[in-house]
């Protein structure tokens, strides 16, 4: 599974074992991960379940108004520097920096409003320099600021995520087929 993910190049690669019970696994070009959110909201969509069994644990599901959210721990979103910045501005001028460091940078555009601009530098030194949407960060953001969040990330994936009952975070939005 790692050398067909190493392969494809994606930012994560699922592989679903059991489709009926939500079973998943999932892979970067260079490790496995026992959780990953966005991968996780897109899975949750295709297969239709209420809850994906993944290495770091069980997921409740829920859709709701054409979004499809998750639910997770914080803590299995380990090794992120969360970096927050000044302005959205500094955010999208960032060069993406060495591997060796995996960076979340972001900044409010409307703190009042919840609105976050981010980015994400996994710094694996695998192939991906910029990941496109990552869940789990947006889910550790959330966590860590006690409160809902709309995230623009990348090119403009926007996620949303905010704690839950339990010492749990939401993290969703919308899913379409490419």
């Amino acid at each position: 599974r790692q050398a067909f993910a190493g392969e494809l190049g994606f930012s994560e690669t699922v592989f679903v074992d059991d489709a009926e019970r939500g079973e998943i696994d999932i892979y970067t070009p260079s490790v496995r991960l026992p959780f990953a959110g966005h991968p996780c909201v897109g899975a949750a969509w295709l297969l239709g379940v209420d809850r994906l069994v993944t290495a770091a644990g069980e997921v409740p599901v829920r859709r709701e108004g054409g979004l499809t959210r998750i639910e997770a721990r914080p803590e299995w979103a380990p090794g992120r520097t969360l970096r927050q910045y000044g302005s959205a501005a500094e955010v999208e001028a960032l060069e993406v920096p060495p591997p060796g460091e995996w960076v979340y940078a972001w900044a409010w555009q409307d703190e009042a409003a919840g609105t976050v601009r981010a980015r994400a530098f996994p710094g694996r030194g695998d192939g991906i320099d910029e990941d496109e949407a990552t869940g789990a960060a947006a889910l550790l953001l959330a966590g860590r600021l006690g409160r809902a969040l709309t995230v623009t990330q990348g090119r403009g994936s926007q996620l949303l995520a905010g704690p839950r009952p339990g010492g749990l975070v939401e993290v969703g939005g919308r899913v379409v087929r490419a």
